[in-house]
C-alpha cells in the first residue's frame, strides 16, 4: 500500500505539465467553436490520440498509479482546458471503467482496446445505464436481458437515455435487468459489439452546457449478443442471483451500475475542480487588472474575500478527491462514502466558483467574450450526472448513520 501524499512525484508532475500544455494549446483555442457547434469534436479527439492522451495505455497508467492521484490530476488539467472538449476526450473511460469493474481479464483485453480505436481511426465508447423512467433510481431499470440458451445469446430490449457517446460509439456497455423481481440485485452489464443489429441512436439532446460532448438516447430493439458479452460471465451471475433469491447478502461484488459510478465519482469530482480552477484564474486575473474608481477591483474586500472563498473551496475539494482516489487505489473501503463526499463537494464548488467568477466580471462575465459564462453552464451538470447532489447526500447519510434513510 502506498503512503498518502499531497506531494505528487516527478512522474505525476511531468504528466500534469504535458496535459496542461495540450489543454492550453489545443483545447482552449477550440473550446468556444465546438461549444457553439454542439458537435463531437473528432479533430480534437484525434489530436489527443496522436500524442497518446486518448488511448487505453494512457488511462491504464493513470488508473493503476499506486498513488491514486494519476486520474484526478489528468482530469483536472483536461477540464481546466474545457469541460465539453474534456468530456468528449474522456467520455469513453466510463464504459472502460464498467468493463474493468465488472469484466473478466479476457473481456477487458478484448473490449477495452476497441473502445479507443487507433490514432488514425479513433473510436469512442458509451456506458448506458439511465433510462427515461430510471435515473437516480437504478433499481427501476426496464431494459431487459433474456438468455437464449439454445444459441448462447442474450437478447436486449429497452431504451437508454443520457448516454455520453450514445449511438455514435463503437462499443456500448449496457446495464440491463435479468431478473426484475430482484430489483437492483437482478441487473448485469453487457457489451454490445460494434455494428450489432438492433441498436440505434434515439434523440440527441441539445444541452445547457458540455455541448461538445455527444449525449443521446440509445434504443435496443431485439439486440442479440454472444453469451461471452455478459460482463463477469454467466456462472458468476447465476451464483449472485441465487444468493439474492435466497435473501442473503452477497459476499462480494456490487450492483453493476453502482460499481461503475463508485469507481468514477472521484474522477468526476476532479473534472469539476478543473472547471472551478479555470474560472477562478480568470476572475483573479480580471480583478487584478480591472480598474474602477481609480484602483483595481481586487483592492476591495468584497471582491478579495470572494476570491479567498473560491480558492479555499477549490483546495478543499481537491483534498477530498485525492483522499478518495488514494483510498480506492489502495483498496481502502469507503466507510463514510468518501467517494460520494468528493463528488458532492467538488460539484457544488464548481457551481459556486463559476457563479462567483461571473459576478466578479460583472457584465463581461455574462457575455461570450469571456469564458466564464461557458464554464458556469458546464459546471451545472456536476450536481446532476453520475448521481445528483441529493443522491450523494443520501449515500453519505446512510454510510455514516447505518440507517436505511429514504
Amino acid at each position: 500500500m502506498s503512503t498518502f501524499s499531497l506531494d505528487p512525484g516527478p512522474d505525476q508532475l511531468a504528466v500534469r505539465d504535458w496535459l496542461h500544455g495540450f489543454a492550453a494549446d489545443v483545447m482552449r483555442p477550440a473550446a468556444a467553436e465546438w461549444d457553439e457547434r454542439e458537435e463531437t469534436p473528432w479533430p480534437v479527439i484525434q489530436e489527443a490520440a496522436k500524442i497518446g492522451i486518448y488511448s487505453l495505455d494512457f488511462y491504464a497508467q493513470q488508473y493503476f498509479d499506486p498513488s491514486g492521484v494519476g486520474i484526478p490530476i489528468a482530469m483536472e488539467e483536461l477540464f481546466w482546458g474545457d469541460a465539453g472538449l474534456g468530456l468528449a476526450i474522456v467520455g469513453t473511460t466510463l464504459a472502460a471503467v464498467a468493463v474493468l469493474a465488472n469484466g473478466t481479464d479476457e473481456q477487458i483485453g478484448t473490449w477495452a482496446p476497441q473502445m479507443f480505436g487507433t490514432p488514425d481511426d479513433v473510436k469512442v465508447a458509451a456506458f448506458c445505464s439511465s433510462e427515461p423512467d430510471a435515473g437516480s433510481d437504478v433499481s427501476a431499470l426496464r431494459t431487459r436481458a433474456v438468455y437464449d440458451e439454445a444459441k448462447d445469446e442474450w437478447v436486449l430490449n429497452g431504451t437508454k437515455t443520457w448516454a455520453t457517446n450514445g449511438g455514435i460509439a463503437a462499443v456500448h456497455v449496457v446495464v440491463a435487468t435479468v431478473d426484475p423481481a430482484l430489483g437492483a440485485r437482478g441487473q448485469a452489464s453487457f457489451v454490445v459489439p460494434p455494428g450489432t443489429p438492433g441498436l440505434s441512436q434515439g434523440q440527441k439532446f441539445k444541452k445547457h452546457g458540455i455541448r461538445a460532448s455527444h449525449t443521446a438516447e440509445v434504443v435496443l430493439d431485439g439486440v442479440r449478443i454472444p453469451g461471452s458479452c455478459l460482463l463477469g460471465g454467466k456462472e458468476k451471475l447465476d451464483e449472485r442471483l441465487a444468493r439474492a433469491r435466497e435473501g442473503t447478502k452477497r459476499s462480494g461484488g456490487k450492483n453493476a451500475a453502482m460499481a461503475t459510478f463508485e469507481a468514477s465519482r472521484p474522477a468526476v469530482g476532479a473534472q469539476a475542480i478543473g472547471i472551478a480552477r479555470a474560472a477562478y484564474e480568470v476572475a483573479l486575473d480580471y480583478a487584478k487588472t480591472r480598474v474602477q474608481f481609480g484602483r483595481p477591483i481586487i483592492d476591495n474586500q468584497g471582491v478579495a474575500f470572494q476570491l479567498a472563498d473560491m480558492k479555499t473551496r477549490i483546495d478543499a475539494a481537491r483534498l477530498l478527491v485525492w483522499r478518495a482516489s488514494w483510498m480506492a487505489a489502495n483498496n481502502q473501503p469507503f466507510t463514510s462514502a468518501e467517494g460520494s463526499m468528493s463528488k458532492l463537494y467538488a460539484g457544488e464548488t464548481a457551481k459556486f466558483v463559476t457563479a462567483q467568477a461571473m459576478q466578479i466580471l460583472g457584465g463581461n462575465g455574462f457575455t461570450r467574450e469571456y469564458p466564464v459564462e461557458r464554464m458556469h453552464r458546464d459546471s451545472a451538470i456536476y450536481t446532476i450526472f453520475e448521481g445528483t447532489s441529493e443522491i450523494q447526500r443520501l449515500v453519505i447519510a446512510r454510510a455514516v448513520s447505518g440507517m436505511p434513510i429514504r
